[in-house]
């Protein structure tokens, strides 16, 4: 496992018109480059993930977000192939973000002055990093749930004939309102809190102290990342023990598990990070920049894997059913594996055992 940044000084040009400059980007390794560049897995994380995917850090006690996946005999076995994950633009572990300087050595941060990104934006840059950083002119596979799901797709509409395997997990091609609703909600919430300060908080004091906006932005979060049967197995009726059934704000287990997820979420996430990638999300639409959809997945040449989870309300199988029918239509290699998982939209997080066999058939050129 290595870590860096790469640094570019020339412009990256956005979606919206605007520029980053220069610009950085947070990426880890995992495996051992092959001579002739053939073996390269880039892993895209979804909202709050990072560019730490796999192993420990020292001082760790849990290891990177996808850790089942990643590693020696692993379904994205680091025997074979040398994985690349990366921080995307606007998040919040070492790439450019809301909280980056203007320009080097400015004490001034962009704060609400960052552009808005999107989910293009970030592979534009993921793209320009993996060339000229890596000097790779194609990539073996791209694999990544939810958000990250929007950039593997993005990848295969955008730069066809780059990456040779396509895995987009939970997710969908068009955000639907339902999901665009949640992250207002969240957003809110956020921007309503006084110690938001309209976005000018002190980092150190919210890591501190914490941010009731955002910790409520990540409890309201978690309604749509597990789903009703994994709330009622895992917590069923089951009050806190210390606490009295008629207090007022005596709480039940799932209560319980929501506030400590919720307020502990500050300490490590940055509330403006997360505002950008929310709006990133609820931005993503395939077919902006084509006259349809059918224009934006008629420019797919490389073969798609679809992944979806039975029981995932936030990302909704169905939807990753109709990137299927287009692409069949359009005569496109497809295939659409469907998990049955009751575990919610985080299954692509958890339950790597019910998956981690088809994607290392994919990568094996088995599937």
């Amino acid at each position: 496992m290595e870590t860096g940044i790469a640094r570019f000084q020339t412009p990256l040009y956005l979606e919206s018109g605007r520029i980053l400059e220069p610009w950085q980007i947070a990426y880890e390794t995992y495996g051992t480059l092959n001579r002739d560049k053939s073996n390269v897995v880039l892993v895209t994380h979804a909202l709050t993930g990072s560019h730490h995917a796999a192993g420990l850090y020292p001082g760790d006690r849990k290891p990177g977000w996808w850790d089942k996946m990643i590693g020696e005999g692993k379904p994205i076995d680091t025997r074979k192939y040398f994985v690349i994950a990366t921080n995307v633009i606007g998040s919040c572990f070492g790439s450019t973000s809301p909280t980056s300087p203007i320009y080097p050595g400015s004490d001034e941060e962009y704060r609400l002055k960052f552009p808005v990104i999107t989910i293009r934006d970030m592979v534009r840059a993921q793209k320009i990093f993996l060339e000229r950083h890596f000097n790779l002119r194609s990539i073996r596979a791209v694999i990544g749930g939810s958000m990250g799901g929007m950039q593997a797709l993005r990848f295969a509409v955008d730069f066809p004939g780059f990456v040779e395997k396509v895995i987009p997990m939970a997710t969908t091609y068009q955000t639907r309102p339902f999901v665009i609703a949640i992250n207002k909600t969240m957003i809110e919430a956020i921007r309503a809190d006084q110690r938001f300060k309209n976005g000018y908080y002190d980092r150190e004091e919210i890591k501190r102290n914490g941010l009731p906006g955002l910790a409520t932005a990540r409890m309201i979060g978690y309604l749509n990342y597990l789903s009703p049967t994994t709330f009622d197995k895992k917590f069923g009726r089951s009050y806190v023990k210390t606490d009295g059934h008629f207090e007022l704000f005596g709480r039940f287990q799932v209560e319980n598990y929501l506030e400590y997820n919720g307020y502990n979420f500050p300490k490590w996430f940055d509330p403006l990070s997360y505002i950008y990638l929310l709006k990133a999300i609820s931005l993503f639409d395939i077919a902006r920049g084509f006259s349809s959809v059918e224009e934006a997945f008629r420019q797919i040449e490389d073969p798609i894997y679809l992944i979806s989870f039975t029981g995932d309300t936030l990302f909704f199988p169905e939807e990753m059913e109709e990137i299927e029918e287009w692409l069949k239509k359009l005569e496109k290699p497809v295939k659409h594996f469907k998990i049955d998982s009751d575990y919610g939209h985080d299954s692509f997080l958890v339950e790597v055992e019910k998956f981690g066999n088809i994607v290392a058939d994919i990568l094996a050129g088995q599937i």
